[in-house]
Formats: C-alpha cells, structure tokens, sequence
C-alpha cells in the first residue's frame, strides 16, 4: 500500500499535522545563534518524518525552510518506482556477445603457444 500524498497539500493542512518545536541551533552564526530560538524541527505525527530549518536568522524563514523540507521528505517516502518490464536479448545481440567471446578465446589460445 503505498503511502498517503501527504505532501500534495497546502501549507496549512500539512502544519496542522506537524509538531512545531522552536530552539536554539547550533554551528556558525556567533553570538545570535546561541541567545535566540529560532530553529524550527516539525516533526509529521501521522508518518514520523522530521525536518529541521536552521539557516536563517528568522524563525518564520526558518519555518518556511522546514517546511520545503518536510515536504520534499514526504515525496521521497510516497515514490514507487514503476514496476520493471523483464526483456530478452536480440538474437542478434546473443551472435554478437558469441562472436566477441570466441575471438577472445582464439585470442588467448594463439597466446598459448604449441604444445611440448
């Protein structure tokens, strides 16, 4: 069964059904990174996905950055491959991978030398 288009809905839909947690970031950014909360996780409730934006300075742009994230996440998780249509070689294909393995085979024979 292939999962939900979760990630087909609209902004709003998709945060109603997020857990939204603001904190502190680590990594670059000095001073203002560490005294303010402005990294977004959103963690998805009905399928367990989290994404996480902490590139910016704001919160809301933060929150904007999870949010693409979570929904490219989303329709990574909903991709099916389609199913794979088994083919036969050519039968000129086969007389040709026969005709390179027996040059090969001359090839190597003539490399042997007479027998003593």
């Amino acid at each position: 069964m292939a999962p939900p288009d979760w990630h087909l809905q609209e902004d709003d839909v998709l945060l109603g059904q997020c857990e939204v947690h603001a904190h502190r970031a680590s990594g670059p950014g000095g001073q203002h990174r560490n005294k303010s909360e402005t990294a977004i996780r959103l963690v998805h409730l009905p399928s367990g996905v989290t994404a996480e934006g902490k590139d910016e300075r704001s919160q809301t742009q933060n929150r904007r950055i999870a949010l693409v994230r979570l929904r490219e996440k989303l329709a990574k998780r909903a991709y099916r491959a389609p199913p794979r249509r088994k083919t036969k070689p050519s039968r000129a294909a086969k007389a040709r991978r026969l005709d390179t393995k027996k040059l090969t085979a001359r090839k190597k024979a003539a490399r042997r030398g007479p027998v003593d």
